[in-house]
């Protein structure tokens, strides 16, 4: 990836001219600081003194016994506020706050980023304001009283289908109106350049730590990497480790919703067109006309049209692979791995466990998979209560 933010024709800073200077601006700090050993000895320190790293890489017997393949978890699940986005948002805090801003604002969808915002803003002495949409303010409503615990102020978006797509929307419209001294915080792989290339950047630690664990382990690299894709962070993280091993296979699982036929899902790579959303030139769910079209998830964090630009670059050269997990497939793996295992995932993270269910017999018993727990299942179990009809 060149300092133009181009993955082959993909990526870009497709925005108003107002934002140009400020996303110039980040472009130079972090050029500035990604490379700083004072910067990176800091951050390191966060990320292993407050963050919890590295995260362990579990083998799921009882999983890995009942469906014939050796089962690696990759536990984001385990760093501090739940979930892989906080390896981020401590990386773009100290950014942020080394290159003068006061503020943080950011976009949320499962609450996770929210929450991971909120905390890296609070240990590092910002203010934050987290924008979400009133349908994920619903489904998501722990993560949301997480985020006013840690002094966010919490925006509710009542635009269009009021959920990530628009929250991103309107926490782009405030930034134009706060340059000076606001930060915004993206929490995907997508985004207008730079965003994709530094998102990347505090999430390869996922990739640098399997990598080292499975080897560690088994003595040898995985046959295949599994993580869920929205915007596409923790999966672009862990595939980062192990991208020129062109012999371990690098899947990437996207939200199904209630199936591709019915329209109703999340499936950018699927049913997807090349088209551009918040600043990026990449596969978006669109109309004919370039009307973006509303998604479906069970799972918030997935409920997004658009992907990030070096998945879409990684699929047409054929270095990874796309598949989705319906709503019903996501919501059994959430089941099967607490019965099974113990463990209770995200949903989002979810939809990887349920392709490597699917896909289990296509492996031998000695054959290792790793998925990326993105997250833990904590924030979920009212919307899967509803969705299996239990009160709780």
């Amino acid at each position: 990836m060149l300092q133009t933010g181009r993955y082959g024709e993909y990526g870009g800073m497709y925005v108003p001219e107002m934002l140009v200077p400020a996303l110039k601006d980040v472009d130079e700090g972090y050029q500035r600081y990604r490379n700083d050993p004072g910067f990176r000895a800091e951050l390191e320190n966060y990320l292993k003194e407050f963050v919890g790293r590295p995260t362990p890489l579990t083998l799921a017997r009882n999983m890995s016994e009942k469906y014939g393949l050796k089962l690696y978890l990759k536990r984001e699940d385990q760093a501090f506020t739940g979930a892989h986005k906080i390896n981020n948002t401590i990386g773009q805090a100290l950014l942020a706050k080394k290159m003068g801003k006061r503020r943080l604002i950011a976009e949320t969808g499962a609450g996770q980023h929210g929450v991971a915002t909120a905390t890296a803003a609070r240990a590092l002495g910002m203010k934050c304001t987290i924008f979400m949409g009133e349908v994920d303010i619903a489904r998501q409503k722990m993560n949301v009283f997480r985020m006013r615990l840690l002094g966010a102020e919490v925006v509710a978006v009542k635009n269009g289908t009021r959920t990530l797509k628009d929250a991103i929307s309107e926490a782009m419209r405030h930034w134009v109106t706060c340059l000076d001294d606001t930060h915004y915080l993206f929490g995907t792989a997508y985004g207008p350049h730079p965003f994709p290339a530094m998102v990347k950047d505090f999430q390869s630690v996922i990739g640098k730590e399997a990598r080292a664990q499975i080897l560690e382990r088994e003595g040898k690299l995985p046959s295949c990497i599994v993580a869920c894709i929205g915007g596409g962070s923790n999966a672009i993280g862990i595939f980062s480790g192990f991208l020129k091993d062109e012999n371990v296979r690098l899947v990437g699982v996207e939200a199904g919703g209630c199936g591709i036929e019915s329209g109703k899902h999340a499936a950018r790579f699927q049913t997807g067109t090349k088209g551009v959303l918040h600043g990026s030139y990449t596969y978006v769910l669109q109309d004919k006309y370039g009307q973006i079209q509303d998604t479906h998830s069970v799972s918030a964090g997935l409920d997004y049209a658009a992907v990030g630009p070096e998945h879409a670059l990684l699929r047409d050269v054929g270095r990874a692979e796309y598949s989705y997990a319906t709503d019903d497939e996501a919501l059994f793996a959430f089941q099967e791995l607490g019965m099974v295992e113990g463990i209770l995932p995200a949903l989002e993270s979810s939809h990887a466990v349920a392709w490597a269910i699917k896909n289990s017999k296509g492996f031998e018993k000695n054959d290792t998979v790793i998925v990326n727990l993105s997250g833990r299942g904590d924030k979920d179990v009212e919307t899967v209560a509803k969705q299996m009809g239990v009160s709780i």
